[in-house]
């Protein structure tokens, strides 16, 4: 700092010297006054502006989270119809119950409601689309419930993992069945 102070002096060579300590500014000379109205009404404005700016956005982003989840409940109703139209003349399980696997997802990660995700694997060598029925049994095997879903248009080796959920609730505890699984 001093060899900032020192290239600030007067340049004839007769000029004072700075000092290198620096004093503390006159308080008193402060006004203890509030933003005259002009500003403290600009700022004002500015914080309504932006409230209002993120208040548009949220409302903005779930209004299109709306649109998204209604899209998925539409696309899984379509798939769910067609999976169980597909299924309505199946004799027996089907010819591709050892093409889906079911895995029981935590009840914490789905806000308490059984679900389960089922994985279609395509292991023919040509595309095909899948329809599957799940059961869920109450504890004396009894079925409660029964969701279909599938996969349309699946390539060779490829899988798709539609997500099944139970509407009933979560007590009494209910065990969900692959029932039956075509591919056609």
């Amino acid at each position: 700092m001093a060899g900032a102070l020192a290239g600030c002096g007067g340049g004839g060579g007769g000029g004072s010297a700075a000092t290198g300590t620096p004093t503390a500014p006159q308080t008193g000379t402060f006004s203890a006054q509030p933003l005259p109205s002009a500003i403290a009404s600009s700022a004002s404005a500015a914080i309504s502006s932006v409230q209002a700016s993120a208040s548009a956005a949220a409302s903005s982003a779930s209004a299109r989270a709306s649109e998204f989840e209604a899209s998925v409940s539409a696309q899984s109703a379509r798939r769910s119809a067609e999976a169980e139209k597909a299924l309505k003349g199946v004799k027996g399980r089907g010819n591709a119950v050892s093409e889906v696997g079911m895995t029981g997802l935590p009840t914490a990660q789905t806000g308490g409601v059984l679900a389960v995700m089922l994985t279609i694997t395509n292991k023919t060598d040509r595309k095909a689309s899948y329809a599957v029925q799940v059961d869920f049994e109450d504890p004396h095997g009894k079925v409660v419930e029964t969701r279909y879903t599938g996969a349309e248009n699946l390539e060779p080796g490829k899988k798709e993992q539609p997500i099944v959920f139970s509407r009933r609730p979560a007590e009494p505890k209910l065990t969900p069945r692959l029932v039956k699984a075509q591919r056609y």
